[in-house]
């Protein structure tokens, strides 16, 4: 287990406190800082190649990469650990939202969409998996490939806004869920797609003008579902859409209806 803080509301940022034996791994581009005595080490592989032969290492490095790239992460993790006595390394997301620690005991796979990871302790394994029905994949918005998560230890993921836990057993056993909202799940649920209506003047209605897409993430069973208060993808679009906009203080009367005029 590893100690730690989350701190900020909005915009939050996770601080671990290392002692001499622990170590953490993140997605680059997420680290914030850390404390001068903690070691920093890109690693392409995992430790679990090392004292293999150097082909095994070399085939061993190539599929983590791999593995990496096809989940929607950088082709390597960064890997902290203190030196001379306990250290701190902090992490923030990329877009505003929150952060949750997730403690594994062994029990349980944890599975977690594109881009979802912060951190990790080194104990956790990570992994990918595909879906297991082929519709999940092509048209659930998130593509085939999910991030596993397993072992002991504790895993830190983050959100787009804020986020919210449900089970489906406490709903009938199954609920739909935006498919660009849904953040992680564990191993005993089961996940695929629904249409979102049939062909008649209703379905097409609701997929035309709804503004939800064609499809939801359909997810059942008991078991913990994480999903997230905002669409990172309609998130894009929103500010990219407001983004040729003049700010206030440029803004007089005119200047604002003109802007809105193009």
């Amino acid at each position: 287990m590893i100690k730690h803080s989350i701190v900020g509301n909005a915009m939050q940022m996770l601080i671990t406190e290392l002692s001499p034996s622990d170590e953490v791994y993140g997605e680059s581009g997420k680290f914030l800082w850390k404390t001068s005595n903690v070691d920093m080490d890109t690693r392409f592989g995992s430790q679990k190649h090392e004292g293999k032969s150097f082909l095994d290492k070399a085939i061993g490095t190539a599929i983590d990469v791999g593995k990496r790239s096809l989940a929607g992460e950088g082709v390597a993790f960064v890997h902290f650990s203190p030196r001379n006595g306990d250290g701190k390394v902090s992490f923030a997301q990329m877009i505003p939202g929150e952060i949750i620690a997730m403690e594994l005991d062994g029990s349980k796979e944890m599975f977690v969409q594109s881009d979802g990871l912060l951190a990790a302790e080194s104990t956790i394994d990570f992994n990918i998996a595909l879906t297991k029905k082929l519709g999940a994949g092509a048209f659930g918005g998130q593509g085939f490939i999910l991030e596993r998560f397993s072992d002991k230890g504790t895993l830190f993921i983050g959100s787009c806004g804020n986020f919210m836990e449900l089970n489906p057993a406490d709903y009938g056993g199954t609920i739909h869920v935006d498919t660009g909202c849904l953040v992680a799940f564990e191993d005993s649920i089961d996940y695929d797609i629904e249409f979102i209506g049939g062909l008649d003047k209703k379905g097409l209605k609701n997929i035309v003008f709804g503004g939800e897409g064609i499809f939801f993430a359909k997810l059942s069973g008991n078991g913990k579902v994480w999903i997230q208060s905002m669409n990172v993808y309609s998130l894009s679009k929103t500010l990219f859409k407001y983004s040729g906009q003049s700010s206030a203080e440029d803004r007089t009367d005119l200047g604002g209806l003109l802007g809105n005029l193009g």
